[in-house]
């Protein structure tokens, strides 16, 4: 069916005739393409043995996807800093670090918001982690950190978390709060807008 558009001039001519919808051609607008809901495996380009399963859904939020930042991360991890990274208490999940000889006991911690608290724990699930990741909320300047993740981790890591330049004083209260003088930040993100580049 061709796009119609309604015409105000023509409108009292027939007034038996339905109201003509408004429409706006895709050629002009191209309607978002959301990625729909469900399990991706992954080997970041055959750094990981076992590739790493990730539960995706966008109905709570963005952070309900793996963005091109945390691949990128993730790849450079693996490929450069994966013995630095092994036995290292961690804000962030990298499944490539888990022991091969069952000899580590550090707890890998990730965090988002509320609303993506049950994906973190699915994916840590289904990825068979639950005895190595937990996942918990951390609103950033919220002020206090979630009691188990530790105080001075040895590593955070952060991927894709400039996006939204109002965040960016909460971002920096809560890396000042998590980063010691022993802490090593690996920081991802795509620039997408001028401000990024400002934090």
């Amino acid at each position: 069916m061709p796009d119609r558009i309604a015409d105000n001039d023509n409108d009292n001519n027939n007034s038996d005739d339905e109201e003509a919808p408004f429409g706006i051609s895709e050629d002009l607008v191209q309607s978002p393409t959301h990625k729909q809901a469900g399990i991706t495996r992954t080997d970041f380009d055959g750094l990981l043995q076992e590739p790493l399963l990730l539960s995706e859904d966008l109905a709570k939020g963005n952070g309900g996807q793996a963005w091109p930042a945390g691949h990128v991360l993730a790849r450079y991890l693996l490929r450069k800093k994966l013995g630095e990274l092994r036995n290292a208490s961690m804000l962030a999940v990298a499944v490539g670090c888990r022991s091969t000889t069952g000899t580590s006991q550090q707890v890998v911690h990730i965090t988002d918001q509320e609303p993506m608290l049950a994906l973190m724990r699915s994916n840590i699930r289904l990825n068979g982690l639950e005895d190595r990741v937990e996942a918990s909320v951390h609103d950033w300047g919220a002020g206090k950190r979630p009691s188990i993740v530790p105080a001075r981790p040895d590593v955070v890591l952060a991927a894709d978390c400039v996006y939204f330049e109002p965040a960016f004083p909460l971002l920096l209260q809560t890396l000042e709060e998590l980063i010691g003088l022993e802490t090593v930040c690996y920081f991802c993100f795509k620039r997408r807008r001028r401000a990024d580049m400002q934090f």
